[in-house]
């Protein structure tokens, strides 16, 4: 079983002393007990319904006979032995069973939302309801299991290590949505939202409601009269490119088979820098039908203007391509830099930002926006069954997240890589002066630099996970010349 260096907000220490005592009294001594494995757990896990409270005493037991099984007769020392296990698959269990995802987040009524350039008053009727349609037609990708297999291996799930490629492909899926669907487009399906949908807790003597009407239509008339629609086939399109089969150009098996030249394979941790290469490779190797899209990764947190230029100039100035600009940086040492924070969320601000790959520590999030002091973000660690895309008319419920969720800024992982899409040179050009502008005037995020990069450094930069901030010496050198269903309103 493969060690996960997955973590939790805390380690609930109290409640694991009460799981433990309560099993050693009840297990010692009885040889006849069968043990459970940790891998069929997790599976009994899946098909049981049991309840989060269950789920932990089950787990609880689970060690503690596996404890047992050493025969350890310092009850100390096996629980601290226990303890260390339990840290180490709590993590786990809980992911597979989609446990964050049921927690409600808290949205302010007082502060905007502000989410890939756009921004939502939610004390508006109106603009809840956007902001919860715009935030639903964004594609999510989460775990999967039961695809086939892995290239070079039996895997046939990435629970507990794909979160990283989740997120790139949600990145990447953004700046095809804006390369692609007409502006504006959100997908049709949560148009309609069903009464048992929209379960909200709302503040005292607060009568508002973001969907009264349709409150009473039946699902299958709400979703599943809508799916089948014209307007969703270039939606299915985009989402086919994700499948997860070794033909699909953007799909977790073509990812993996090119993180190989970066000495990946499944099963590793994939850090943004790296993703942010494999992202550039796949769209370099496709051939589905993307018009005039290119990929540049940055280097060493500087975007070389003449590179990007003659990315997009090819195969002539007067044909400027569109073009998805990722920067990895790293914002910190082991935390997060305070000092960048207003940074992040003036970048979130701007139209031409697709969201930004980042997270906790080896727990990657898909942060799309802000709320005060709170980002906004996509989970990936919901692990789902395949979905068949080879179908006309498969379904595209779990490609959409209808939960926001929310996260502190001082909880965000330093290392990360962030995105930005210009369809054209105007909107380059603007790209270049809202990111400056963003930009913090002590120690820049990143830079942009007239000139190009050497050839050696584009091909060593994706060896390696972690990015440096350019220096405060080097800004002379910049060129400056060109489901809304489950939160809680307070």
């Amino acid at each position: 079983m493969y060690k996960l260096a997955l973590t939790l907000e805390r380690n609930e220490k109290n409640d694991f002393n009460q799981i433990f005592f309560l099993c050693h009294s009840v297990t010692e001594g009885n040889s006849t007990f069968q043990v459970f494995e940790l891998y069929d757990l997790c599976v009994f896990f899946l098909i049981v319904g049991l309840s989060m409270e269950q789920r932990q005493i089950w787990s609880g037991f689970c060690f503690c006979f596996s404890a047992l099984r050493l025969k350890m007769n310092d009850v100390v020392t096996k629980q601290m032995c226990l303890c260390s296990l339990f840290c180490e698959i709590k993590p786990f269990l809980f992911f597979l069973s989609g446990w964050s995802l049921k927690q409600k987040s808290k949205f302010s009524k007082r502060s905007p939302v502000f989410m890939l350039g756009k921004s939502y008053e939610l004390k508006d009727e109106g603009e809840r309801d956007r902001f919860r349609r715009c935030f639903a037609s964004l594609l999510w990708f989460t775990y999967r299991r039961g695809f086939p297999p892995l290239p070079g291996c039996s895997l046939t799930t990435d629970s507990g290590w794909g979160c990283v490629l989740r997120t790139s492909q949600m990145l990447l899926a953004q700046g095809l949505l804006l390369h692609l669907m007409p502006p504006g487009w959100t997908w049709s399906g949560n148009h309609r939202v069903v009464k048992d949908d929209m379960d909200l807790i709302r503040p005292a003597n607060d009568r508002f409601s973001l969907n009264e009407r349709g409150s009473k239509i039946s699902r299958h008339l709400s979703l599943g009269s809508i799916l089948d629609r014209p307007i969703e086939d270039p939606h299915r399109r985009i989402l086919s490119w994700f499948a997860d089969n070794a033909t699909a150009p953007f799909g977790i098996h073509h990812l993996v088979e090119l993180g190989k030249s970066s000495g990946k394979k499944a099963g590793d941790w994939y850090g943004p820098s790296i993703a942010a290469h494999i992202l550039r490779k796949a769209v370099e190797a496709s051939t589905v039908d993307l018009p005039n899209l290119v990929v540049y990764v940055a280097q060493d947190c500087t975007i070389y203007l003449q590179d990007v230029r003659t990315l997009c100039e090819q195969p002539h100035p007067q044909a400027w391509k569109s073009v998805i600009i990722l920067v990895p940086v790293r914002l910190g040492g082991q935390d997060l830099n305070p000092s960048y924070i207003s940074s992040v969320k003036k970048l979130l601000m701007l139209e031409c930002c697709i969201g930004i790959i980042g997270g906790k520590p080896k727990h990657s999030l898909f942060f799309v926006g802000f709320q005060g002091d709170h980002l906004l973000y996509l989970d990936p660690h919901y692990c789902q069954p395949t979905v068949d895309m080879t179908k006309k008319s498969f379904p595209l419920e779990s490609f959409h997240c209808k939960n926001p969720r929310k996260m502190a800024f001082s909880r965000m992982d330093p290392s990360c890589t962030i995105g930005f899409y210009a369809k054209g040179q105007r909107d380059f050009e603007s790209l270049c002066a809202g990111a400056l502008s963003a930009s913090a005037e002590t120690y820049p995020m990143f830079i942009f630099e007239e000139g190009k990069t050497r050839e050696e450094a584009r091909a060593t930069t994706a060896t390696h996970s972690i990015t440096f901030i350019q220096r405060n010496s080097q800004l002379g050198r910049v060129d400056t010349s060109n489901s809304m269903d489950e939160f809680v309103l307070l």
